[in-house]
């Protein structure tokens, strides 16, 4: 009922602020830009177009993050110093500096160096930015594990790699789980950035549209509603998947 009562105060808010401004609503234009139909087939237009192209980069760029994330995690533990001060410089450096200029610096300075492609710089960019975020989540998980399941891995005559895959890690998966979803969402909506690199992605298709119709608020208001509905999906799957973890971790205690 609150969800409804919102919507309709929106929708009046809408349509006043349209009134003040003389502007009509086009919305019966915007279904073309999202599909249309050739040969009785169905085919996605530009802002599904450009929507596979966001989720691609977010996808990739989520594994890659989790495994730069735990890695730097590990390396802060570990008992080189070499590379906890690797790890702690790569924290600070990216979290200290702007997506943005990591992008462009990526892109206008390393990319063109390293032979890198527009869609591997902007995979590279969110990983490495998410990336530094994603190691203090992990740190802070493996913090909290008691030091009893590390001697008792040890007791076992689990090597570390073990301990971690078959003890370690599953637990703090389940206790950083919320905060991880949330970085799944903020990479997602960080995916927009790399718009700048002129990849296709669903924010330079909107662009795009806009520039070419002139509907910047129908347009921008669809484009704002399919980022809505893809980060209300992560976050949907997200609690699924922490309530099976605890039925199944309560199951295993009974």
């Amino acid at each position: 009922m609150q969800i409804a009562l919102v919507s309709v105060f929106l929708l009046w808010l809408l349509e006043q602020g349209a009134e003040a401004m003389n502007y009509r609503w086009q919305w019966y234009r915007i279904p073309q830009y999202l599909w249309f139909t050739e040969d009785g087939e169905w085919y996605a237009a530009e802002l599904l177009q450009g929507l596979k192209v966001t989720l691609e980069i977010s996808a990739v760029s989520l594994l890659c993050t989790l495994v730069i994330g735990l890695v730097t995690a590990l390396l802060r533990r570990s008992d080189s110093v070499v590379g906890r001060g690797i790890a702690r410089a790569y924290i600070e450096l990216i979290r200290n500096t702007p997506l943005l200029v990591q992008i462009y610096l990526l892109y206008f300075v390393f990319g063109p160096v390293l032979g890198l492609e527009r869609f591997t710089t902007a995979v590279l960019a969110l990983s490495l930015f998410q990336g530094a975020y994603t190691a203090e989540i992990f740190r802070a998980g493996l913090l909290s594990i008691d030091k009893g399941q590390f001697e008792a891995a040890d007791s076992l005559g689990l090597s570390q790699t073990d301990s971690y895959r078959f003890i370690i890690l599953p637990q703090v998966i389940r206790r950083i789980l919320p905060p991880l979803t949330n970085e799944a969402v903020s990479l997602v909506k960080n995916s927009s950035i790399v718009s700048v690199m002129a990849i296709f992605d669903l924010t330079t298709e909107g662009r795009n549209i806009v520039a070419d119709t002139a509907m910047p608020f129908e347009i921008w208001f669809t484009v704002a509603a399919i980022y809505l509905c893809v980060t209300l999906l992560l976050s949907t799957l997200a609690a699924w998947l922490e309530h099976r973890l605890k039925a199944g971790q309560n199951g295993s205690s009974h």
